[in-house]
């Protein structure tokens, strides 16, 4: 299986991104060497797409699926592309408030801590829809490191198409989200005119 080693900071720093985006509360002191440079269309377009891949944490390959299967969905395709991305287990995970960074997230799906309507899933690129109640399984709640993640991830604001019970680790996808409500600094129109070409 092909794992991102990138250092995230390193990566933010290319890519004009928000370390916040991906969970960490850290800042590079650094300053991009490229910050001043023209880029071309196709390069914006690229990087709109990296973007997207890194804060999703998505490699090529199943990313051009999620396009291509958006693009057959009803609607706008860049919508739907946010949508289908935001609606990833391992994202809902991450805006719920159990785990404290996107990489985490996804690493507490595929140990098998997570319940999706009570049965166990470790496929962080599962597709939750609207009604899941996902929760943590009842034997991992007790670890010490569920407690440290609910004190770090307290004070986190959750999106109104949720419904979370940190307490209990439990939660419910009210809806899915619409792209308003997705706070992720990537022009998807910019992505779809890549692929489209």
């Amino acid at each position: 299986m092909a794992v991102n080693r990138v250092p995230v900071l390193k990566r933010c720093r290319s890519l004009g991104l928000e370390p916040a985006y991906l969970g960490y509360d850290k800042k590079s002191n650094r300053t991009n060497a490229r910050a001043g440079k023209k880029v071309s269309e196709y390069g914006l377009q690229l990087r709109e797409k990296q973007k997207a891949k890194f804060i999703y944490g998505v490699l090529e390959k199943p990313f051009r699926n999620y396009y291509e299967k958006a693009d057959r969905m009803k609607g706008q395709t860049g919508e739907n592309l946010m949508v289908m991305l935001e609606s990833r287990l391992d994202s809902i995970v991450f805006r719920m408030g159990y785990a404290r960074t996107r990489r985490e997230a996804r690493q507490v799906v595929g140990h098998k801590h997570v319940l999706v309507n009570g049965k166990s899933v470790n496929i962080p690129s599962y597709l939750c829809k609207a009604g899941d109640v996902i929760e943590i399984r009842e034997k991992s709640r007790g670890l010490q490191r569920y407690k440290d993640i609910a004190e770090i991830t307290a004070g986190r604001l959750v999106p109104e198409w949720l419904d979370v019970d940190l307490e209990n680790f439990k939660g419910t996808v009210k809806s899915l989200p619409t792209r308003e409500m997705i706070d992720v600094p990537v022009d998807e129109m910019l992505i779809v005119e890549l692929y489209s070409k």
